[in-house]
């Protein structure tokens, strides 16, 4: 990624229904005045604004640089998210927080204090994470301009039960690991760890083929391997795109052997327990890059 001015990051808190919610602004210099893109990254259970941000090497920062996007990473409640699956038995749900609201009041303090555009608002979520931001395409739409879910499928409709859901299309990209120890690829049970049921998901296919359905888009999807020659290893990726003139678009990038992790450039050194648990990290997919193209965030982008 190119060179951009060093980023400057600030703590921030919001009461959101009788509760003290917190987050994290990161923010580079701009040289031109106005309006600018906000990302919100959600992180994944047992998870942190600041462990996610470690996770991905500080490269979610970036999300969005080139167009002056300002990145705020939400923290959960206790290190969760109150999302729309029925068997999510965390205390986030078993406590009713309203973690839709806290993401509107974070989207009203990004436009309020850091020249947000209410918008391009963009949701990305990892994990637990990336179960709220599918609530968030059901239950409040019109506040996205577009989405992206890493390590999650969409529950099966029998488990899965936002409030009010609204049927406006949303742009959507996932990124989802074949061997994901967690959320299987392949759908099925989703478990923590292997042991604690999280409910029953959708594939990954069938999960973007849900959205492209929601979207409109009637069209068949074509698949394409990208080059990973740069960074050759035991994972490669596959991007299967669903599109339709005039209709949102939605992208699965398939990590090939990839585990319930985020593919990141930069090659880290994680705990042999950490690679026993979520499964192996990709390091030929940029996902701060691809999100920011599917995100019409970079001078390449892919869509306005």
């Amino acid at each position: 990624m190119s060179t951009v001015p060093e980023a400057v990051v600030s703590p921030e808190s919001l009461d959101v229904a009788g509760r003290r919610r917190t987050l994290t602004v990161v923010r580079h210099p701009q040289p031109n005045a106005g309006k600018v893109p906000v990302v919100l990254v959600l992180h994944g259970s047992m998870q942190t604004a600041a462990a996610i941000r470690s996770m991905t090497a500080n490269t979610f920062d970036h999300i969005g640089v080139e167009s002056g996007s300002v990145v705020a990473y939400l923290d959960g409640y206790k290190k969760h998210w109150n999302d729309a699956r029925i068997r999510n038995t965390s205390a986030a749900r078993a406590d009713g927080v309203d973690d839709v609201a806290f993401v509107r009041a974070a989207i009203d303090l990004m436009v309020r204090s850091y020249g947000g555009d209410d918008s391009r608002v963009y949701a990305v979520g990892f994990s637990n994470g990336g179960q709220l931001v599918m609530r968030l395409i059901h239950e409040t739409p019109s506040a996205l301009a577009g989405a992206a879910v890493l390590s999650a499928t969409q529950s099966v409709p029998e488990e899965f039960a936002p409030e009010s859901p609204q049927e406006r299309p949303v742009p959507v990209m996932f990124v989802h690991g074949t061997k994901d120890p967690i959320t299987p690829y392949e759908g099925g049970m989703a478990k923590m760890f292997r042991i604690s049921p999280r409910g029953m998901g959708l594939s990954a296919q069938d999960t973007a083929a849900y959205y492209a359905r929601r979207n409109g888009i009637t069209a068949a999807a074509t698949t394409t391997a990208l080059d990973t020659t740069a960074g050759a290893g035991p994972t490669r990726v596959e991007r299967t795109d669903y599109r339709r003139p005039g209709h949102p678009p939605v992208t699965l990038y398939t990590v090939h052997e990839g585990g319930h992790t985020i593919p990141v450039p930069e090659k880290g050194r994680p705990a042999p327990a950490t690679r026993l648990l979520m499964g192996r990290t990709d390091h030929t997919l940029d996902t701060a890059r691809a999100i920011s193209e599917f995100f019409g965030l970079t001078a390449h982008a892919e869509h306005a």
